[in-house]
């Protein structure tokens, strides 16, 4: 059975909602963005962000997964296995 998305499609669709979001030029961002540090994200914001990616994908990373995640690169790799 194939993903329904590709890595580039989930990334794509991060780099949508960070820009729709929270108004973060698409230019600005790459794999190796900090979401926290260089993005300047706080808590609230990456709960809205793990809302954003269940409509998306349908499914949800579980709190404790999300809590590690710190880069795009991250975020990418964690929906993707959950698929």
């Amino acid at each position: 059975m194939t993903k329904k998305y590709s890595k580039e499609d989930i990334y794509n669709k991060l780099c949508e909602i960070l820009e729709e979001e929270f108004e973060i030029d698409k230019s600005s961002v790459n794999g190796d963005t900090n979401l926290f540090t260089d993005l300047e994200l706080d808590s609230i914001d990456a709960v809205d962000l793990a809302v954003r990616l269940q409509q998306f994908t349908d499914k949800r990373i579980s709190p404790e997964e999300f809590k590690q995640i710190r880069t795009v690169n991250d975020v990418t790799e964690a929906v993707y296995n959950l698929l």
